[in-house]
């Protein structure tokens, strides 16, 4: 469904003559295949955000890709979004690739009905000029997903956050789309609501057979939702596997501290976090960009940049430690 290949996304800025750049995605290779859930985990200021909006083909300057590709499969048509513009890219984003902002549910315009705002969406993407057909496709799709038609007629004032989230998914996936990119769908929930909104975003890709591609700080959501996960650390894919493999057996350290951060029933010990900070991307540590913060780092970390190797179990990992290991054993 979709390839991603030494994707290469910096934020290229210039201050009294002075060039500079921000590796936000740095080197990303991915494939997703239709129908699964793919996780994207790491800290804030990884990378995540900027890799969803250069899938969606959003990368207004400053933002620039520098490198790489990115190919979507839709219709039997292979796409680079990278490589296309105007009218041909607005074909193919929301009707074929959609975008679940982060804090989507404040983009709602606070002077306008949800009726107006799904009419603005609806006729932005198909000429649609007759009002009883809008009205029964919008209020199927809102009863599809469980939501009542009743909030056509509400403002976003008057809408819960739980309410005014599955508003902005339903927006999303008003034209049921081959793909559907999720950027912190959950963010300022609690824990209830969250449940609900994750309960939908599945629903949808199961009842639709999409591919969905959530991306949260949060491993507890990934455990619980997501088919294979990618671990981000400054710029990088450092690990990525399927979710019962990534959390029973994590190879990467960084995988490793993100997963004994959780909290587990009856164990009241304290959590450790991880030592130091995540490097500035402007000026990337050379090496693998984790060895600062690594306690099992060696000399070839500090030197050398460790490739996203395949190792057991249709996993990758950018770790000298792991994949030194591996070569070990096969040979």
């Amino acid at each position: 469904m979709l390839k991603v290949e030494n994707l290469k996304a910096y934020y290229q800025t210039e201050m009294y003559g002075v060039s500079r750049n921000v590796r936000a995605v740095d080197g990303v290779s991915l494939e997703l295949q239709k129908n699964e859930v793919y996780g994207i985990a790491g800290e804030s200021s990884c990378g995540k955000t900027t890799l969803i909006r250069t899938l969606f083909g959003a990368f207004d300057p400053p933002l620039r890709v520098v490198e790489g590709t990115v190919t979507y499969s839709l219709d039997g048509e292979s796409v680079d979004v990278t490589k296309i513009q105007g009218e041909r890219l607005r074909q193919i984003r929301w009707k074929q690739v959609s975008y679940i902002l982060q804090g989507s549910m404040s983009l709602l315009n606070p002077v306008r009905k949800i009726r107006k705002t799904f009419w603005d969406f609806t006729r932005a993407h198909e000429p649609i000029t007759d009002a009883e057909k809008f009205e029964a496709m919008a209020r199927n799709h809102l009863n599809r997903l469980g939501l009542p038609a009743q909030v056509l007629d509400s403002y976003p004032h008057q809408l819960s956050g739980g309410m005014k989230q599955r508003v902005a998914i339903a927006l999303a996936t008003l034209f049921e789309p081959k793909v559907i990119l999720a950027d912190e769908p959950t963010t300022a929930l609690d824990v209830i609501v969250q449940r609900g909104v994750l309960q939908l975003l599945k629903r949808i890709q199961r009842e639709t057979q999409s591919t969905l591609v959530i991306v949260t700080h949060d491993m507890g959501i990934h455990a619980n939702i997501a088919d294979r996960v990618a671990i981000m650390y400054a710029g990088r894919i450092v690990e990525e596997g399927r979710v019962k493999h990534i959390f029973g057996d994590p190879l990467h350290p960084y995988t490793k501290h993100l997963i004994e951060s959780l909290p587990k029933i009856g164990d009241k010990s304290t959590r450790t976090s991880i030592p130091g900070a995540p490097p500035n991307l402007g000026d990337p540590p050379p090496g693998c960009r984790f060895h600062p913060r690594c306690p099992y780092a060696e000399p070839i970390c500090r030197r050398e940049s460790p490739h996203l190797a395949a190792v057991a179990n249709d996993r990758r990992v950018a770790c000298f430690l792991v994949t030194t290991k591996e070569n070990a054993h096969v040979s």
